[in-house]
């Protein structure tokens, strides 16, 4: 199959004149153009690169809620005030402060990272530089129902992710019923439900991990859930199931309260957990034939 490698232009030249046309009119700091010109290139490069793999249709991407990010080199950050000043543009800036909020002792001592403007808040991201000795690794295979784990001084780890699917089976019907009824706003709210309901379900497991396990880094399969769901490849039944579990979510909840790996997902099943070699099953072959050897 031919396709047509879409080329993003990099010169100097092009970015000096794309920064001049942008500059026209800007009412900000010129520093704010530096980062949407950062931003865009980094935005066109990943839809590139899934587009090449086939995950990404041959359309011009678009972003849904606009955002801009300021650099930790242009923002004034004052730790014994616990305040951070950006600024917007010739004197005009936007002061934050973290002080006597409900994260501020989790944060003591912790780096501020690069801020994110949103049109209704501000994300500002702490970064913490300590040092982990890692005791164990621990491997994970992801399944429809649940999370099995294996640790040779532990033996095997079981979570059950079967309430999950019973609660995503639920609001597909209440959704279902709500979208026949025509009733936009109660659909609206179930959705609402079931993102909140499913957030709080993968945050007690992820935060009982770690404190079953700390110090531990988690390896979990990197799993291709568009593969899974292909209309062409899997059955109706068999892609429902696998569309109601959230294994990238799980994963990414799980990295960001502990330490966490990716591997590629064949042969996972099979793999020995001492010397890294394949079982092989035999198949075709009888049970006497098996007493025998």
């Amino acid at each position: 199959m031919k396709i047509r490698i879409p080329i993003i232009p990099k010169d100097r030249a092009f970015k000096k004149r794309l920064r001049e046309e942008l500059m026209k009119g800007n009412p900000y700091a010129s520093h704010w153009v530096d980062a949407v010109i950062r931003t865009a290139y980094s935005i066109m490069e990943s839809w590139r690169k899934r587009y090449l793999r086939g995950r990404a249709r041959k359309v011009k991407p678009r972003i849904r809620r606009r955002f801009a990010r300021c650099k930790t080199t242009l923002m004034k950050i004052d730790y014994q005030a616990k305040t951070i000043r950006i600024t917007l543009k010739q004197g005009e800036y936007l002061s934050i402060s973290w002080k006597s909020t409900w994260f501020e002792h989790r944060v003591r001592g912790w780096a501020v990272g690069e801020a994110i403007i949103f049109d209704d808040r501000v994300v500002i991201p702490f970064k913490n530089s300590e040092e982990i000795y890692v005791r164990r690794v621990i491997g994970w295979d992801s399944n429809e129902l649940s999370l099995d784990g294996y640790e040779p001084s532990i033996g095997f780890i079981h979570v059950d992710l079967k309430p999950l699917q019973s609660m995503k089976i639920t609001y597909e019907r209440k959704k279902t019923i709500a979208q026949r009824k025509g009733r936009r706003e109660l659909y609206e709210k179930y959705v609402r439900r079931e993102k909140n309901r499913e957030k709080d379900f993968i945050n007690k497991p992820s935060a009982g991990l770690r404190r079953l396990l700390p110090n531990t880094i988690h390896v979990f399969e990197d799993l291709d859930k568009e593969d899974m769901v292909s209309r062409k490849k899997r059955a109706k039944k068999r892609r429902k199931r696998s569309y109601r579990t959230p294994w990238k979510r799980i994963h990414k909840r799980m990295s960001e309260v502990t330490l966490t790996a990716s591997v590629d997902p064949r042969n996972t099943s099979r793999e020995s957990q001492d010397v890294g070699t394949l079982w092989r099953p035999k198949r075709g072959r009888s049970l006497n034939a098996l007493d025998a050897d």
